[in-house]
């Protein structure tokens, strides 16, 4: 299944999505945005700028709820001076418990990550270029207890990890003062 953003009124959040907080600081803040060259001519922003920096701003995909599953997005990291990342949550129980692979900016990385009763732990990643202010394709295939990890089209790695095997929901996923624009989410679910 394919998720736009186009249908949806600017300002607002699109249908089918809520929004959470995993860490401190603001609530976070989605809205859809006008960007010519997203699909549609519109994207999924986080535009808050809370720069508070174990903070983690959710848009929760509420339909679907999976263990097995294959998610891409499109996303433009925009602005952030603590940090600039986009990235997929699945497997989502709650704010405080899910998988996430997130592409940084600053940093140059795509890392996946478990967070645990909030407590974010790197499971693996690699260094990479992730350039301010262009569209990026960012995906992740969670299939038992392997994660595939890609980026810009290509396989960045694969991981294994047990700590949530049942199903649960999908996010987009920012950190901190992340401005990130998101676009083009795709789900598969998997047998």
């Amino acid at each position: 299944m394919s998720i736009s953003f186009a249908p949806a009124a600017a300002g607002g959040l699109p249908t089918g999505f809520s929004t959470a907080r995993t860490g401190r600081g603001a609530a976070s803040a989605w809205a859809v945005v006008a960007d010519p060259a997203a699909s549609g001519g519109q994207a999924l922003a986080q535009t808050s700028t809370d720069t508070t920096d174990y903070r983690f701003p959710l848009a929760i995909y509420d339909p679907v709820s999976a263990a097995g599953v294959e998610v891409t997005v499109r996303f433009k990291p925009v602005a952030g001076r603590v940090d600039r990342a986009g990235g997929l949550a699945v497997r989502l129980a709650d704010p405080d418990n899910y998988y996430v692979v997130r592409a940084n900016a600053l940093e140059d990385n795509v890392n996946l990550y478990r967070v645990v009763n909030g407590s974010r732990r790197e499971i693996e990643g690699v260094s990479t270029k992730v350039a301010s202010g262009i569209w990026h394709a960012l995906g992740l295939r969670a299939e038992g207890d392997r994660f595939t990890v890609s980026f810009n089209g290509r396989t960045l790695f694969t991981a294994t990890d047990r700590a949530f095997a049942a199903a649960g929901r999908i996010a987009l996923w920012t950190k901190a003062d992340s401005v990130t624009w998101f676009d083009a989410l795709t789900v598969k679910l998997l047998p």
